[in-house]
């Protein structure tokens, strides 16, 4: 390609907004669920997501087309989303880790030990309006790419519903440690 027609072209630009998770749950599989972005809330990067901006795009791409990733690098898949929908809230989504490979089972494990706790989309802006008086930028449209479990949510607001425990196998040792422990939680 000619240079002034690089020049020319629109460069392509990925956006991303964090949410944050509330883990109550890993189910044996990885499963987990919850909220990557609520709608009507200012995240700390000033946007607003506007009720069905993800519409077109999850027509388009379906589930099978947005990306689990890890910290936004598309060189880390680390599972699949098993659903992605809108609803009057914000952006439901269930996925599984995919346990075989070992940053997802770093990622479980953080989830469970509750020390990773965010959600993440990564999208390009298809339209936008900013208001003049406030400054926030409403994203009427979004293109949906990926998905990613972070550290560090944009979005406070938005929590993963349930990250499944898994049951221990029934063997009295952990079946006992298991009674005690939900004993233990009742007290606090």
């Amino acid at each position: 390609m000619r240079s002034d027609e690089a020049r020319l072209r629109p460069k392509l630009q990925l956006e991303t907004k964090l949410a944050g998770l509330a883990l109550d749950q890993v189910d044996n599989d990885g499963s987990f669920s919850g909220y990557a972005s609520l709608f009507g809330e200012v995240d700390l990067g000033r946007d607003i997501i506007e009720p069905g901006a993800f519409a077109k795009s999850l027509k388009a791409r379906g589930t099978s087309g947005i990306r689990m990733l890890w910290q936004h690098d598309a060189n880390e898949p680390i599972g699949v989303w098993t659903l992605i929908r809108e609803d009057a809230r914000g952006l439901y989504v269930e996925g599984r880790l995919a346990k075989g490979v070992p940053r997802a089972r770093d990622a479980l494990e953080l989830m469970r030990a509750r020390a990773l706790d965010g959600l993440s989309i990564g999208f390009r802006t298809v339209r936008a309006r900013k208001e003049a008086q406030t400054g926030i930028r409403r994203i009427i449209e979004a293109d949906l790419w990926e998905i990613s479990v972070v550290t560090f949510p944009m979005q406070p607001a938005a929590r993963i519903a349930s990250v499944k425990r898994g049951r221990p196998p029934a063997i009295p040792e952990f079946t006992n440690l298991a009674r005690r422990i939900r004993a233990a939680a009742k007290k606090f």
